[in-house]
């Protein structure tokens, strides 16, 4: 009918309003944001870190980073954020140095507020990260001690909780490592300080912290590629380490119901003081990380994107799980 009315549009009409359509997403603020992202050039992992032969050093155990040579990378000048941990409250032990550093370092800067424990002579390191936490506009707590002592672990936590006003993230990261080439050079004394450091400890702070996390939270455990493969002068080290992932699991199954995930990292070798202060002899310190498929020990810094992923939100899913960082060598 000659009167009806005709609603079709023709093509050129659909032609001019899809470029309308498409000139509109593009002056959109999503479209304007990605003019900002540079492309990043491929970095070859085998080149991008130190390769042995290492310089033999030592240390008073428990070591400083700020005396190692070469010096570790935690990400000081290279780790950005996105905003993934906003408003998070996190509690890391062996904060000062090592992968505790260079979690501390990630968190602040996607945005968490972040206690450090740490061995009193490690101030002068500890104080460097406290700095870096408080450039990026975010409180920082120093909380020195000896966690192999119950009471203290306790008072970490209030101490944390009170300081942070809360808390939903607990890094159990702090370890003693000391090779012994021989179970029959290891003394009780010995054996007591690495069961206490790195099974006794986060015993004692998880459970302190534990009525303080609410549906949401994240623990993480720092394990080692010595869970799976223990090297011969690591016996008490190992055994503590094949325990940390072992609780990792159980106490995922246990607070899953709870809302509360809890995982573990199992780095393989990485440049950080626990290897000058007793914790590789000096033969190994000069060819260390030299045998894995890249070539080099890793950085601490090349495992803080996994801390910043295990304590996130959008990793919800994940719970029980062991992550690892060895360099193509080792397990899982």
């Amino acid at each position: 009918m000659a009167d009806k009315l005709d609603t079709s549009l023709s093509r050129r009409q659909l032609v001019g309003a899809g470029a309308t359509l498409a000139a509109t997403a593009l002056a959109s603020p999503a479209a304007k944001g990605n003019e900002g992202m540079a492309a990043r050039e491929l970095s070859d992992p085998t080149q991008k870190y130190p390769k042995p032969p290492f310089k033999q050093q030592s240390q008073p155990w428990p070591g400083l980073a700020s005396q190692m040579e070469p010096r570790p990378d935690h990400g000081e000048q290279s780790y950005r954020g996105s905003g993934r941990l906003g408003g998070r409250k996190a509690l890391i032990t062996g904060g000062d140095s090592g992968m505790g550093r260079a979690a501390a370092i990630a968190f602040a800067r996607e945005g968490a507020d972040v206690a450090i424990s740490y061995f009193p002579s490690e101030e002068p390191d500890a104080r460097e990260v406290i700095a870096l936490i408080e450039q990026d506009g975010r409180t920082a707590l120093a909380l020195p001690g000896d966690i192999r002592d119950e009471k203290f672990c306790a008072e970490l936590v209030r101490r944390a909780v009170e300081g942070l006003g809360g808390l939903d993230i607990v890094v159990s990261n702090a370890a003693r490592q000391q090779a012994r080439e021989s179970i029959l050079d290891l003394s009780n004394e010995d054996f007591d300080a690495t069961i206490k450091t790195n099974i006794y400890a986060p015993f004692w702070i998880i459970k302190a912290a534990l009525p303080h996390l609410k549906p949401g939270s994240a623990i993480i455990g720092t394990t080692s590629e010595q869970a799976y493969d223990p090297s011969p002068e690591l016996y008490d080290y190992a055994q503590t380490k094949a325990a940390t992932m072992n609780y990792v699991k159980s106490l995922a199954k246990q607070l899953g119901p709870k809302g509360i995930r809890v995982n573990g990292v199992a780095p393989g070798p990485i440049w950080t003081p626990l290897q000058v202060s007793g914790g590789a002899p000096m033969d190994k310190l000069a060819k260390f990380g030299g045998q894995t498929p890249l070539g080099r020990p890793g950085q601490p810094a090349e495992l803080a994107s996994i801390y910043v992923q295990l304590a996130a939100a959008d990793a919800s899913y994940a719970t029980g799980q062991v992550y690892g960082a060895s360099g193509g060598a080792g397990q899982p």
